[in-house]
């Protein structure tokens, strides 16, 4: 890469391998169902989340938007957590687009709604309520530092949503890291929910692109909503190819990616006027923060740390960052950084 670029996994760039199999991807129309390399690939993603079927959309927020656009209607409600992706960040597009109402539930430091609470909020059968259809999940939880949700609460999820005749959704954008990181198969979290989006296009390397999976009837008309908002594509091959590359090649070495996220967060525990959440790093974020007796805001360290090295970084909040690992990061680069960030902290003592 041209920068060391730690402020998403979103930033990486495709590998070798992926640039080869596109220039070389048979194509098709994929709105006919024809693009053989689309098809491939959404068989692939069935069978790697226990799916029956799955859909090629251009980004998780698309994935995430015709799943709730499917599952539910006008005046429903969803259940979801107060800090989950779905809410926070993809433009309030199942209410604008949907009208499907967010019913927020507070989350605990890792990302887990309470069960009780769930259960409680299921609005009961009566003409002055919006109807509960759906219950959003995710995971790895992006707002918790990226932690990995266990199976078993992902269990007892789904025997709410079958004690009400609900469905549930998973927001799986790193669904392979949370997998990868409790050294488990993705299938033992999504046998639990009946649909599931993961992104291609983060920790797994490819330029574009998500995979929306679920039963097959559920995708057939989920592809009839992809089409609503905009999402039919025609020949995708070139950008399915990549995808099929990642699904081979790039789930187990996320595990290196995790490692190095390790390096970097044990490294910045050591480094006087920095706090981390060591107990909270399990996948491929790190999130940190400056001690307050730090004379500097958080636009100057990054500043500095593009200055001196080319490191970029991202902030969520005035003295609190988020790094992220990724294929383009080795241990290296989390050398350069760490020794980056002493020297900008000793220059302001």
């Amino acid at each position: 890469m041209d920068r060391l670029d730690f402020r998403s996994d979103t930033v990486s760039w495709p590998t070798p391998a992926m640039r080869q199999a596109m220039a070389a991807a048979p194509v098709g129309d994929d709105v006919y169902g024809e693009d053989p390399t689309v098809n491939e690939l959404e068989a692939l993603a069935a069978a790697k989340t226990g799916k029956e079927a799955g859909l090629f959309v251009a980004s998780g927020t698309m994935g995430n938007l015709v799943a709730v656009l499917t599952h539910a209607t006008r005046g429903d409600e969803a259940i979801i957590g107060q800090d989950a992706h779905i809410f926070c960040y993809e433009a309030g597009g199942m209410a604008a687009l949907g009208s499907v109402m967010p019913r927020p539930l507070p989350t605990d430091r890792m990302g887990r709604m309470n069960l009780d609470q769930i259960e409680e909020t299921i609005a009961p059968d009566d003409a002055h309520y919006g109807r509960t259809r759906l219950i959003l999940l995710e995971n790895s939880y992006g707002s918790r530092a990226g932690y990995p949700l266990p199976p078993d609460y992902f269990a007892s999820v789904q025997a709410i949503a079958a004690r009400h005749n609900l469905r549930a959704h998973m927001d799986g954008a790193r669904l392979f890291n949370a997998a990868v990181a409790q050294n488990s198969d993705a299938t033992a979290i999504t046998q639990h929910v009946d649909s599931v989006t993961f992104c291609l296009s983060k920790g797994l390397c490819a330029p574009v692109g998500s995979v929306l999976c679920g039963s097959a009837e559920f995708i057939h008309q989920a592809r009839r909503t992809r089409k609503v908002v905009g999402g039919g594509m025609r020949q995708a091959g070139i950008l399915a190819a990549a995808g099929i590359v990642a699904l081979h090649e790039m789930i187990e070495r996320l595990a290196d990616d995790h490692q190095h996220a390790r390096q970097l967060a044990e490294g910045l525990a050591q480094i006087p006027g920095i706090h981390v959440e060591l107990d909270m790093v399990k996948t491929n974020m790190v999130f940190f923060a400056l001690d307050e007796v730090v004379p500097l805001t958080a636009d100057q360290y990054m500043a500095e740390l593009r200055q001196r090295a080319n490191i970029w970084l991202g902030d969520i909040g005035p003295r609190h960052f988020r790094a992220v690992t990724h294929y383009w990061i080795g241990a290296a680069e989390i050398e350069l950084f760490l020794e980056t960030t002493r020297a900008i902290l000793r220059s302001k003592q």
